[in-house]
């Protein structure tokens, strides 16, 4: 896809099989290598703990080979496995909102500092800026996988998350793959009583995705967290890594841990086009 930065103005579910049968020999060792890089910063590998990288990257059936669009990917935590499994063989996109104004610029200026200084690592990765109201990320049909990480619900709140699936399912191939995860809510809660929480309904997402063209091919519990009572006084951001409490219960909520997540895998069906 060769893309360099540039401004352009995602059922019933199948049991979740494990992806290392699917996976081509050699993958597994070289996601292994980019997971121990030694890029990494400590603070992301301390979070492997709740985020299941390895797991979560061979559900989604990301393979070296491929070339990968990153939705906002924020600092850039799955961006330093990704673009250096992908570098040689792949190509690894990150799509980030233009023009990006407080968190998300700062997250930007970071992940293309990241980029800068390490090129060895980073040098073949790219950055697609894209108007989140009517969003595209790359020619139609070019990407293998599309990957987002904890995002939905900033989308459900802004109104856009329809367009952004919509534009998912345009810039993958027929067959592609997109995978989701995000912050679970609890069973029977609806999106408007969750909406500020930071958690979705699984329902909700899977409707966004269905509506837009996809199949549901999988779920997985790879992300669940059963100790997560989804009652907090900040919502999801009371939980770390954020601890918006700061010392307030610090000790309970480090105890709980990181979010309890939906983790979904869409197919965009082979005769799309």
């Amino acid at each position: 896809m060769g893309m360099a930065t540039s401004p352009s103005h995602a059922q019933q579910a199948m049991p979740h099989q494990p992806a290392a049968a699917s996976v081509p020999p050699g993958s597994a060792s070289r996601l292994d290598a980019a997971i121990a890089g030694t890029w990494r910063t400590p603070t992301n590998r301390a979070r492997d703990l709740y985020r299941h990288p390895k797991a979560t990257l061979q559900f989604f059936g990301v393979q070296a080979n491929q070339t990968v669009v990153e939705i906002i990917p924020g600092g850039g935590w799955y961006t330093e496995i990704l673009a250096p499994l992908l570098r040689d063989r792949g190509h690894y996109i990150a799509a980030v909102e233009a023009p990006a104004g407080g968190e998300a610029k700062r997250d930007d200026d970071a992940l293309r500092r990241k980029f800068a200084a390490n090129p060895a690592e980073y040098g073949n990765a790219h950055v697609v800026e894209f108007d989140p109201k009517a969003p595209v990320f790359g020619p139609p049909g070019s990407a293998d996988r599309v990957l987002t990480f904890r995002n939905v619900h900033n989308w459900a709140e802004a109104g856009t998350a329809e367009a952004m699936f919509k534009a998912f399912f345009a810039v993958l191939r027929p067959g592609g793959v997109l995978g989701v995860t995000d912050h679970r809510a609890a069973p029977g809660a609806t999106l408007d009583a969750v909406m500020s929480s930071g958690y979705l309904p699984t329902d909700y997402v899977i409707k966004l995705a269905t509506d837009a063209g996809f199949k549901l091919e999988g779920q997985s519990e790879i992300n669940a967290n059963p100790k997560d009572t989804k009652d907090y006084p900040k919502g999801v951001w009371t939980l770390p890594p954020t601890l918006t409490l700061g010392n307030q219960d610090r000790a309970k909520y480090l105890a709980i841990g990181e979010s309890d997540r939906m983790t979904l895998r869409f197919v965009k069906p082979a005769a799309a086009h």
